[in-house]
C-alpha cells in the first residue's frame, strides 16, 4: 500500500484508507493543558477527547501539549512535524484497526518557561492534567507520601520563580492565578498510582509549603484534585509499529500509537471549573474510585508484575508468549486466585472472577507485542504500589504469602543482571545499580533485599515474608526458575 506522511493536507487522502476527524481542527479551542504526551496519553485521554469532538461536543477543550524532560521534547518536534495528530491502531485478538486523532492542538516547549507560565494563567485552561509515570511523584515508595527530600523539589522549593518539575509548574500557575483571581484550573492525573488525585494533592501543597505555606493552603482548601483509574495495555513504539502502520494502515507516522482494543477510565466528579461531558464518550464518573482502583492496580498491575520476572528470567520476548507458557499461565492464575484476588473488596457492579477472565485473554492478546521488559521496567516504583500492599494486607490477616514472596524473590533474581540461561540483563530500572549491588548481596543474605526499607517497609520485617522470601531466593539459585516455579505450583 502506497503510504501517506500524517499531516493535515494529507488528511483527505488518508481519511480513504481510514477513520479520520470529522471535526475541524481550526475551530478547536484549548480547555486542557497535559504534561507528558507519551504513548499512554495519547491510547487514553487524547483518545476520550477525539471520540468526543467527533461527536460534535465540547469543542472548547483541546488538548495542549507540555513536559520538562527531554524526551519530551523529542516528542513535541516528532508531533509539531505531523500537525499534532496520531495513528492509533487498536489491536483485539482477532480485529486490527487504525484511525486518525487530532485533539491536540499544540505542544509547548519544555525549554520555554515564559510560554508554559503564559498557558497555566490562561483562564480558559480549566483542566491541567498529567501523565509522569508511576515514579513522577516524588513520593517515598514505602510510606506512599510525599518526600520533598530529592533534589529537584528542593530547587523548586527554594526557586520557584523558576520551576524545573511538573509540580514546580503547577504551583507556579496556581501563585499566578491566585494573585490575579483567576479561578484555579483542576490537576487531573491519569497515572497508574494508587489515589493518584490525592498522591497529586500531597505533591502539589507539599511543594507550595516548601516556599509559600500561605499558597499550600490556599492550594489545599481550592484547589480538585479527582481521583481516576485509568486502563488500556499501550506497548512501546518502535520500528515494527512504525512498519505496520506504513505497510498495512498506508499511514508514514512517526510516533503511531498500538494498544489494545479495551479502554477503561472511572473519574470521580470534582471539576469545579468544568470538564467535558466524557460520560458520553465512555468514562465511568463515580464518587469513590477507590473499590476500582484496588481491582485495577492489584489484579492487573499485579497480575503483569507476577509474569514480569519469571517470563524475563526465562528469556521470554513477549508478553502473549509468556502466556503461552504453561508455567508461567499457571503461576498467575494461582497467585491471583489464592493470594491477590481474595484481597480485593466488592468493586460495585462488577464480578471479580469475570474481570480476571478479561485479564487473562488481554494478557494473551498476540497482536499488542507487549514486552515483558516493559513490564519488568521500574519495579523499585512499581513493586511498592503493586505488590508489598497485597503482601501487608496478607500478613496482617494471617494468610499465606508464598506465591507473592516468590513473586518478590523473582524480582530480586531479575535484577542480579542475568536470566537463567546467562543471558545479561541491561539495566531496567532508575536505580538499577542500587538494586543490581542489593541483589549480588542477597545471593548469600536473602535479608539484604527486604532491607530495602523504602520499597517494603513493615513487610521487609515481617517474619513470615523474610521465611518464605529466603526459601524462594534459595531456591532460585540452587534449582533455577522453572524448577522452584514447578515445585510452588505443585
Amino acid at each position: 500500500m502506497d503510504e501517506l506522511k500524517l499531516s493535515l493536507a494529507n488528511l483527505p487522502a488518508i481519511g480513504k484508507k481510514i477513520p479520520v476527524p470529522n471535526y475541524a481542527r481550526a475551530s478547536l479551542k484549548q480547555g486542557i493543558m497535559h504534561f507528558g504526551v507519551g504513548n499512554f496519553h495519547r491510547a487514553h485521554l487524547a483518545v476520550y477527547m477525539d471520540d468526543l469532538f467527533n461527536k460534535g461536543l465540547d469543542h472548547d477543550w483541546a488538548l495542549v501539549g507540555a513536559g520538562v524532560m527531554p524526551s519530551d521534547e523529542a516528542m513535541r518536534q516528532r508531533l509539531v512535524a505531523q500537525d499534532y495528530l496520531t495513528t492509533v491502531v487498536e489491536q483485539d485478538n482477532d480485529l486490527s484497526t487504525a484511525h486518525i486523532t487530532g485533539p491536540l492542538i499544540d505542544f509547548v516547549s519544555p525549554n520555554d518557561k515564559p510560554a508554559m507560565m503564559a498557558r497555566l494563567c490562561d483562564p480558559t485552561i480549566r483542566i491541567v492534567s498529567l501523565t509522569i509515570t508511576e515514579g513522577g511523584y516524588f513520593i517515598d515508595p514505602a510510606t506512599g507520601k510525599f518526600n520533598p527530600a530529592y533534589p529537584a523539589i528542593i530547587y523548586d522549593g527554594a526557586n520557584p520563580h523558576d520551576p524545573t518539575t511538573v509540580f514546580g509548574f503547577i504551583v507556579a500557575g496556581l501563585a499566578a492565578r491566585r494573585a490575579a483571581d483567576i479561578p484555579a484550573f483542576t490537576v487531573m492525573s491519569c497515572d497508574n498510582v494508587p489515589h493518584n488525585g490525592v498522591v497529586t494533592k500531597n505533591a502539589v501543597v507539599g511543594l507550595a509549603r516548601l516556599s509559600n505555606p500561605a499558597l499550600a493552603d490556599w492550594i489545599k482548601a481550592n484547589v480538585a484534585f479527582p481521583n481516576g483509574m485509568v486502563d488500556r495495555i499501550t506497548p512501546a513504539t518502535g520500528d515494527r509499529e512504525r512498519k505496520i502502520c506504513a505497510e498495512v494502515f498506508g499511514v508514514a507516522d512517526t510516533w503511531p500509537i498500538f494498544c489494545e482494543e479495551f479502554k477503561q477510565w472511572v473519574v470521580e466528579d470534582n471539576f469545579p471549573s468544568g470538564r467535558p461531558a466524557w460520560e458520553k464518550v465512555g468514562a465511568t464518573f463515580v464518587k469513590d474510585v477507590t473499590p476500582y482502583e484496588h481491582m485495577k492496580i492489584r489484579i492487573l498491575n499485579g497480575g503483569h508484575a507476577v509474569i514480569a520476572y519469571i517470563a524475563g528470567l526465562l528469556d521470554i520476548h513477549y508478553v502473549h508468549e509468556a502466556m503461552e507458557n504453561p508455567i508461567v499461565r499457571a503461576f498467575l492464575a494461582k497467585i491471583e486466585q489464592e493470594e491477590i484476588i481474595p484481597t480485593v473488596p466488592p468493586v460495585p457492579d462488577t464480578d471479580l472472577q469475570d474481570y480476571y477472565k478479561l485479564i487473562d485473554r488481554r494478557f494473551s492478546n498476540p497482536k499488542i507485542a507487549d514486552t515483558v521488559r516493559r513490564l519488568c521496567l521500574d519495579g523499585s516504583n512499581r513493586q511498592p504500589k503493586f505488590i508489598v500492599p497485597v503482601v501487608a494486607d496478607r500478613v496482617k490477616a494471617g494468610k499465606s504469602i508464598k506465591g507473592l514472596a516468590l513473586e518478590s524473590a523473582l524480582w530480586c533474581r531479575y535484577c542480579y543482571g542475568t536470566t537463567d540461561s546467562g543471558a545479561v540483563i541491561e539495566a531496567n530500572d532508575p536505580s538499577w545499580d542500587r538494586l543490581q549491588k542489593t541483589a549480588i548481596a542477597a545471593k548469600a543474605d536473602p535479608l539484604a533485599w527486604l532491607a530495602m526499607n523504602d520499597i517494603y517497609g513493615d513487610v521487609g520485617t515481617s517474619a513470615l515474608m523474610q521465611a518464605e522470601f529466603s526459601t524462594a531466593l534459595k531456591s532460585l539459585w540452587a534449582n533455577g526458575t522453572k524448577a522452584t516455579v514447578e515445585a510452588y505450583l505443585s
